[in-house]
């Protein structure tokens, strides 16, 4: 199992928010290259990379500082935040991302959502951003009616590589992920799933752990890392440890 640490970008530096809201941001003082750096020599395989500003906006916005934190660190990075057109995705893999994640093209424009699988195979993350079990748009501002169940068979239709899920309700708080919502999406498909949302301890990840044999292969931590609440070296003994 993978862990994910995030990298949340604002204005240029790292933040986190509680439950999605723009209006309830906690500011980190490591400036994003440097998180990153401190991620891969802590033993990340991978950085989850999010510009705030561009989902909110429908364009990346912070692409400079995309920029550095890919130059600045030699594992992959995947990245999301605003992403509406092919150029955008076109220009990201140029710019070396190695997994791009849509979101609100999955409602939007689901034609972007289908050419880019093609395009791009096994590059291309789909975010299910999700409140009270329905799909959340537009950097999480505009909830839908549409209930997360109902897009997973087309995501393996058009060829979707990973699920990123969310809950919102609880990303930010630190106050346990939903365990619940992942297996039951997890059992729903046969795209490998990366949890994201309130982890807080380290049997917050052994419980996220247990669920590996559904197709839970990784784990985004944001907040809990930034605050300390364990280390990323603790975090990956635990989920690269064989069980069973």
């Amino acid at each position: 199992m993978i862990i994910y640490p995030a990298i949340d970008i604002k204005a240029g530096r790292c933040v986190r928010l509680y439950q999605g809201q723009m209006d309830k941001v906690t500011l980190f003082p490591e400036y994003p290259t440097e998180a990153a750096k401190r991620w891969e020599a802590a033993g990340a395989k991978f950085i989850h990379v999010v510009d705030l500003d561009g989902a909110g906006s429908g364009e990346p916005k912070n692409i400079l500082t995309l920029e550095q934190i890919i130059k600045s660190v030699n594992i992959p990075i995947q990245f999301g935040g605003g992403i509406r057109g092919m150029y955008t995705v076109k220009q990201l893999f140029n710019l070396g991302v190695s997994r791009i994640i849509l979101g609100t093209a999955l409602v939007n424009n689901p034609d972007l959502l289908a050419e880019a699988c093609a395009v791009y195979q096994g590059k291309i993350a789909v975010g299910l951003d999700v409140k009270d079990e329905c799909l959340a748009i537009h950097g999480w501002e505009e909830k839908t009616d549409i209930n997360v169940v109902d897009v997973i068979n087309e995501l393996e239709k058009v060829g979707v590589s990973r699920i990123i899920y969310t809950d919102i309700s609880v990303d930010g708080t630190m106050q346990g992920p939903n365990i619940k919502g992942i297996r039951s999406i997890a059992k729903k498909t046969n795209i490998p799933l990366i949890a994201s949302g309130g982890v807080s301890s380290i049997k917050d990840i052994k419980a996220i752990k247990k669920l590996e044999s559904l197709g839970v292969e990784g784990i985004i931590i944001g907040k809990a890392l930034y605050s300390e609440a364990f280390t990323l070296e603790e975090a990956i003994k635990v989920a690269e440890k064989n069980v069973g």
